[in-house]
């Protein structure tokens, strides 16, 4: 059996609406394409990314904050309750190819640096504008970018 090859989508807990059907259609084509999403695993970003990629077949690993499981959005396939806080940023970028950063604050911040730090590619759609970060117009173009410098 082959391994699930994940790429990590990151973002706002509470997106604009743009944002999150971004974030919906991200997830939608990287199942399309035979991909999982990794997320930290509640609402927003994450959320609309899971959801995306759920409803057109995919695997979701959500890797929540809390001890809590059932905190999980209801579109992860696997939750891992990693009782971490914040510090599980650093666990759902280093579980994913790389990572798609849509929207997103502080905690998108670390975790794009989590990911350049480990040598992982990182493309922006409407997010942080660092060196070092490929930016995307459209969830396509984004999804086209990630899965080509993830070979």
């Amino acid at each position: 059996m082959e391994p699930i090859k994940l790429i990590s989508v990151i973002g706002a807990g509470s997106p604009s609406p743009q944002a999150a059907g971004n974030a919906h259609e991200v997830g939608r084509l990287l199942a399309q394409r035979g991909y999982g999403v990794v997320c930290g695993g509640l609402g927003g970003v994450m959320q609309a990314a899971s959801q995306g990629c759920s409803e057109a077949g995919g695997f979701v690993l959500g890797i929540v904050p809390g001890i809590n499981a059932s905190s999980a959005n209801p579109y992860c396939t696997v939750v891992v309750p990693s009782g971490m806080g914040q510090a599980r940023n650093l666990l759902v970028v280093l579980s994913g190819l790389g990572a798609i950063a849509v929207s997103g604050g502080a905690g998108t911040l670390s975790e794009i640096g989590h990911a350049l730090k480990a040598g992982k590619p990182v493309i922006s759609l409407g997010s942080w504008d660092l060196p070092g970060v490929a930016q995307a117009q459209d969830p396509a173009q984004a999804v086209d970018m990630i899965l080509q410098a993830a070979g």
